[in-house]
């Protein structure tokens, strides 16, 4: 092996090792001075680095024992020192583990309840553009706020959006992918774009496809 493979793979595991330390020294902990500036951060909770997009911190709750993974994006309006309606805007409950590259931005009102989990690059937000004059740019239009709720126990998989106005009930699972714009009830299993019900839980027969009986 040549000296200059060998320097390669001696470089190499030294950057390695030395992104691991620093990653491990920037991640964020409730004893740690930025963590004051959030409206809540849970006791034993953590903001992993390299960190997202994080500002309106104030305005921003992390709930106990919760986990933010790496390059999460989480933001309260559209700048740091904008004043919120209503606060906290995002609310993150307990023991929830939220995937790296993912996005949670909140305008009006977002809810995520205990113990959720999601996988890399959710996208969650309760403003959309809209696009009533046909002749303006939709960018330029007014946007449109409703609030988003999800509830507890439940999994959004890889690459999940939800939109503004979402209401999911508890121990959801929305399939990797999918779209997803209204209200849903607890224990069903979502997918698709437009999301729609592909599994309903019946407590008399167990899991069956489609939606529960009006």
């Amino acid at each position: 092996m040549s000296p200059r493979i060998r320097f390669r793979q001696f470089l190499g595991e030294w950057i390695r090792r030395a992104r691991r330390y620093f990653n491990e020294v920037a991640t964020v902990g409730p004893s740690d001075p930025y963590a004051k500036k959030f409206h809540y951060f849970g006791d034993r909770a953590a903001l992993m680095a390299p960190q997202g997009v994080v500002y309106n911190e104030r305005y921003l709750s992390i709930g106990d024992e919760t986990l933010i993974g790496p390059n999460v994006c989480l933001t309260a309006g559209i700048s740091g020192d904008q004043e919120m309606l209503l606060c906290p805007t995002v609310a993150i409950g307990r023991k929830c583990i939220i995937g790296r590259g993912s996005h949670i931005i909140g305008h009006w009102s977002i809810e995520l309840g205990d113990e959720i989990q999601t996988g890399p690059y959710v996208y969650i937000t309760d403003q959309n553009h809209s696009y009533d004059d046909p002749n303006a740019p939709v960018g330029w239009q007014t946007p449109q706020e409703a609030a988003v709720r999800i509830g507890s126990g439940s999994w959004l998989g890889a690459n999940v959006v939800i939109l503004p106005g979402t209401v999911l009930g508890r121990n959801t699972v929305v399939a990797a992918g999918a779209v997803v714009r209204g209200t849903f009830p607890d224990h069903v299993v979502l997918g698709g774009v437009p999301a729609k019900v592909l599994r309903h839980y019946d407590p008399a027969t167990g899991w069956q496809p489609g939606s529960a009986p009006a």
